[in-house]
């Protein structure tokens, strides 16, 4: 007799069950969770340091350490004399530009027109700028010659640079003496930027003066900044430490010495 295949057995006997009669069915098994997920997203590994980089002191007080209160705070004060240094420097450039064209430009022109911070700082070194166009007759143009001027210091330094003999000057037609031409003219002021202080040399060292505290004004902002910056990273530092080892990090002291323009920030190692 030959035999039926196990499908065609299965099938029969399943045909031969009672009506209602149906298969138990054991309960799902649990969804598994990954712990990572679990974990509320504020005390992952990654938030913390990710906080700190952004506002430094947040990882820490995430994290309920006490010191990320000294990382905001230092965070604030920083910012905030980076900002006062840097409106001093606005209020002291403004100062010397107003001074500038009250002194020293508007006997040439009565249009202010500010020029950019290398000019000022041209007018701190010469007395005079000397005019751009020496020539009276229209149409026709000749370079300032007189090299205690700033312009004529500029067509000396084009003679030097083009001429064989800088006393020795070539027709205007040579290619040489167009060169130099070209040269002296995109470096020399024109007569919208000329200046002299010829007649107020005391204005004229007040003027050096506010220049050099306008300077020293933006450089202790540029300090801060920069110490703002490290702030940030011995933060992220700190709250990176503590959340893959669990440990005491860094953290800030602010020192300001004698100048105020100089400081100094000092991080310390395990607390």
């Amino acid at each position: 007799m030959r035999r039926r295949p196990p499908v065609l057995l299965c099938a029969l006997g399943l045909a031969i069950l009672p009506a209602g009669v149906a298969f138990a069915q054991g309960p799902d098994p649990p969804a598994v969770v990954p712990a990572a997920a679990a974990m509320p997203v504020w005390k992952r590994p990654w938030v913390r340091p990710l906080a700190s980089l952004i506002l430094p002191g947040s990882g820490q007080l995430l994290a309920r350490r006490d010191r990320g209160i000294v990382y905001l705070a230092t965070e604030v004060w920083l910012v905030a004399r980076a900002v006062a240094w840097s409106q001093q420097g606005r209020q002291l450039r403004s100062q010397f530009e107003t001074l500038a064209f009250d002194v020293a430009r508007q006997p040439f022109t009565s249009a202010r027109v500010d020029g950019p911070w290398d000019y000022y700082e041209t007018m701190s070194h010469y007395v005079e700028s000397g005019a751009y166009n020496m020539s009276s007759v229209p149409g026709t143009f000749a370079p300032q010659t007189d090299t205690t001027t700033f312009n004529g210091a500029m067509w000396l330094l084009a003679r030097r640079n083009y001429f064989a003999n800088p006393d020795s000057i070539p027709a205007p037609s040579d290619p040489r003496y167009q060169a130099a031409l070209a040269f002296y003219r995109q470096r020399a002021f024109g007569d919208a930027f000329r200046w002299s202080w010829t007649d107020a040399r005391l204005e004229m060292a007040l003027y050096r003066q506010t220049i050099r505290d306008s300077d020293n004004a933006y450089r202790a902002a540029t300090n801060y900044l920069g110490a703002v910056l490290a702030n940030h990273l011995s933060s992220f530092i700190d709250a990176f430490i503590m959340a893959r080892l669990g440990r005491g990090g860094v953290m800030p002291r602010v020192h300001v010495l004698e100048n105020p323009q100089t400081l100094l920030l000092v991080w310390s190692h395990g607390f």
